[in-house]
């Protein structure tokens, strides 16, 4: 009897326990299937990565490259062998240390799909290590941008993984999630299309200085963090967020931005300074848009103006772009973007005549639970039909769009033509960087597969450039060249809100949606 008592006490401490434990409610921007943030470029799997795993550098709010797992690091006077030691304390979720190993396999399998990855691995003559604290890079000659590459903040970011995990196949997906980093993903708990649960690790050991972008300490000050995977109708959301039902709206619908600037319990928190970018993406294997003319055809025909006030419509969110990479940037600029800028449907209805374009109907992939981007698809139809082309519009959820764009089989055994997505400033703002200047055909790492040697051969001149105003001329150059193949539709930039429950702090300026430093009063 005294043990039953003892018992029945014991739960109900837990139960009490639980029930004080602080649970962070978010409501992200899309649903989580794919789990794995290197073989996806997917936000939503780079920001369960971020959860759960760490890195070797970041990058801070003013685009500092700094430490976040390494504690020192020394460069050859040549340029061409980097020594990197490992902090102390660091530790997977399953009690094992974090070795040089874990490290040098994880950075091998990135660097086999990440854009910026597979650029650094061009150089990359081999890697090593002497100790379990200590990795090197030793480079068949020096480049200009190998901590920029590690620190990388946004998709594919260099997450750090136990070795006989990072050892998969990086085109097959992981079934492994033991990270290093802040929370532990609960497995048991997660449901696609219902929840992820995220439970704080104990024994993380964050950095000691301030949070800043995806740098600094990650400091934990919640038990859990919930996400609502099914919560997708924007007003039930918001309904959700003023009953104090949820903590944060991740991506506030466009719709309801002024209502909620008015709302006494509701912030919008500033967390990015730099905006995002939409863009339409060719599949370039298959007809029609395996020609460039009428992928330049498709350029002349999509006004970024009627994608923005269709898609954001509020206009202090959204600006016009006519660059490739973000505006306001280093890079930006409108080089070579005359066949878009200055063009109209007149115009495009020519080209699409002179492209010799026969009739092929072009499947546009639709995602319906994506309020960021589910209008795009309906504006890029309309203006494809008024062009000339035949459209197929197939709707789906995002997650299974992200995994169908993955394919590269023919339109008539599941593949597609386009799909429109949005990108965060800092992944497309240099030519290293931005995965639609990648144009090595089927072996580069994002999914549209555009060829092309003229551009390839300006990017790799860019990337052993080191004075800044050649590295800008040469920019432009690429640019020019990715306009006049087509790589993709730029279709112009905007910001995302977010909203939260005003018991919510700690919010800070970085890539995009990241949980740690957060408190919940």
């Amino acid at each position: 009897m005294r043990k039953l008592v003892a018992l029945v006490a014991l739960t109900a401490a837990f139960g009490i326990s639980h029930a004080q434990d602080k649970v962070l409610r978010v409501v992200p921007h899309s649903n989580l299937s794919i789990l794995d943030p290197v073989w996806t470029t997917a936000y939503m799997s780079r920001n369960h990565g971020y959860m759960i795993y760490d890195t070797l550098f970041g990058t801070d709010e003013k685009n500092n490259i700094k430490p976040q797992m390494v504690e020192s690091w020394t460069e050859s006077p040549d340029h061409r062998l980097w020594s990197f030691k490992l902090r102390k304390g660091l530790e997977f979720h399953d009690g094992k240390p974090v070795t040089s190993e874990d490290v040098v396999a994880s950075l091998a399998r990135w660097g086999k799909r990440d854009a910026m990855g597979s650029a650094l691995m061009t150089f990359v003559d081999r890697m090593d290590t002497p100790s379990a604290d200590t990795f090197r890079i030793f480079l068949r000659e020096a480049c200009g941008f190998t901590l920029e590459a590690l620190g990388k903040p946004s998709s594919n970011v260099p997450f750090i993984m136990p070795k006989r995990v990072a050892d998969t196949d990086p085109f097959k997906q992981i079934d492994d999630y033991i990270g290093s980093g802040p929370y532990v993903f609960k497995k048991d708990e997660f449901k696609p299309g219902d929840k992820a649960v995220y439970v704080k690790f104990a024994k993380y050991v964050p950095r000691k200085e301030a949070p800043s972008g995806t740098t600094g300490g990650k400091n934990v000050y919640v038990d859990r963090v919930e996400w609502n995977l099914a919560l997708r109708d924007a007003q039930a959301q918001v309904n959700a967020l003023q009953k104090g039902e949820v903590d944060i709206i991740e991506a506030l619908g466009f719709d309801f931005f002024e209502n909620a600037k008015k709302d006494p319990n509701i912030q919008i928190p500033k967390y990015s300074t730099v905006n995002l970018q939409y863009m339409a993406r060719f599949n370039h294997l298959h007809k029609p848009f395996d020609n460039p003319k009428v992928r330049q055809a498709v350029l002349a025909a999509f006004d970024q103006k009627q994608f923005l006030q269709a898609q954001v419509g509020v206009k202090e969110l959204y600006n016009t772009c006519a660059s490739m990479f973000t505006c306001g940037t280093p890079y930006g600029s409108p080089a070579g973007s005359d066949i878009q800028s200055k063009s109209n449907m007149k115009k495009a209805q020519e080209l699409v005549k002179a492209s010799g374009y026969d009739g092929t109907p072009i499947v546009v992939m639709k995602p319906t639970d994506l309020a960021s981007i589910q209008k795009l698809p309906d504006v890029a139809a309309q203006l494809l039909r008024q062009a000339g082309f035949k459209v197929d519009l197939q709707a789906m959820d995002w997650q299974t769009l992200v995994g169908r764009r993955a394919k590269k089989d023919p339109i008539d055994k599941g593949g597609w033509n386009m799909f429109l997505t949005a990108w965060q400033g800092h992944d497309i703002w240099n030519p290293i960087a931005n995965p639609t200047m990648d144009t090595r055909g089927e072996a580069s790492g994002w999914f549209g597969w555009g060829k092309d040697d003229k551009l390839l051969a300006l990017r790799a001149q860019f990337m052993r450039e080191t004075d800044n105003a050649q590295k800008k001329k040469l920019a432009d150059a690429i640019q020019t060249r990715a306009f006049e193949i087509g790589t993709h539709v730029p279709l112009g930039e905007y910001s995302q809100p977010m909203a939260a429950r005003k018991n919510i702090s700690g919010f800070f300026i970085t890539n995009g949606n990241i949980y740690w430093n957060l408190k919940k009063n």
